[in-house]
């Protein structure tokens, strides 16, 4: 795999639970997994390109159940928390080329056929860009109610600790 690079860095956004110690750790990440990264793998954070996306994430979290995150208590709902990342060359899962050349559908998040591409395949591609000492993943967003060409970044747990800018309850971003 030899993939494409694009070059991604300022504000972005992450959902957070309003109890997470520091929620711009990639810890929970390296533990659990996700779609860049297999449990146990290395840290990763993902963050949302803007609110619009975040918000996305959060309505996707909540699929087919019979309550929505507004009906949470607000000291429970997610907080959204902002953070400055630095320029740099990312992995490009954004251009139809770049999914290609990692070997994912130029149709990515979903195959030809409408249906979802899957962690099991997207995480090689993370694996191969940790390995070749990358500093993450911009893709696009995998939520189907993100916007058109809404974006996420998957930041590696490399350099220096993104820090939080701001804070937001969930009644004031949502």
């Amino acid at each position: 795999m030899t993939p494409l690079l694009v070059t991604r860095g300022g504000v972005y956004v992450r959902v957070a639970d309003p109890d997470w110690e520091d929620p711009l750790s990639g810890d929970f990440a390296k533990a659990r997994g996700g779609r860049w990264n297999a449990p146990g793998a290395f840290p990763v954070v993902y963050l949302n390109g803007d609110v619009r996306v975040a918000r996305a994430n959060v309505l996707q979290r909540f699929a087919g159940l019979p309550y929505g995150p507004e009906d949470l208590e607000p000291s429970a709902a997610p907080a959204l928390v902002s953070t400055a990342v630095p320029e740099d060359e990312f992995v490009d899962v954004v251009s139809d080329a770049g999914c290609a050349a990692v070997g994912l559908p130029r149709t990515y998040p979903v195959h030809d056929d409408g249906v979802p591409v899957s962690h099991e395949l997207c995480r090689p591609v993370g694996q191969a860009a940790w390995d070749a000492g990358l500093p993450g993943i911009a893709c696009r967003s995998a939520a189907p109610a993100a916007p058109p060409g809404g974006e996420e970044l998957a930041c590696f747990g490399r350099g220096e600790p993104l820090t939080p800018l701001q804070v937001r309850r969930f009644l004031d971003w949502f």
